[in-house]
């Protein structure tokens, strides 16, 4: 459950990166830039993406503008990057117990 971003993957002229346009805006015009040596701190939507793009291991650094995703491949495989973007507002995964009527009600008359 949750809203799936539909993500288009473009390969790039310059070797070793590839973009990924998004049908929704992460940063507004602002422009981030993320690498292991630079991680992101916040939570906001391009702090969570850029996490876990680093932590996938595949990348060396991650550029977002917008709704462009910019990533400069480690070792040329892009492969299951698309889905790391894709399932990022993706909330109830395997796993995860989803919350009853009652308690969710419960959240906001408390």
């Amino acid at each position: 459950m949750g809203q799936l971003v539909t993500v288009d993957e473009k390969p790039s002229s310059k070797r070793g990166i590839v973009r990924y346009v998004l049908n929704r805006a992460l940063t507004g015009m602002g422009h981030e830039r993320f690498t292991q040596a630079k991680p992101p701190v916040g939570d906001r939507p391009a702090d969570e993406l850029g996490r876990r793009l680093l932590d996938s291991g595949k990348i060396k650094g991650v550029s977002l503008n917008g709704n462009v995703v910019t990533v400069e491949l480690a070792a040329g495989d892009s492969s299951g990057l698309k889905e790391i973007i894709i399932d990022l507002y993706t909330y109830y995964v395997p796993g995860v117990e989803i919350p009853t009527d009652e308690e969710l009600m419960a959240q906001v008359e408390g």
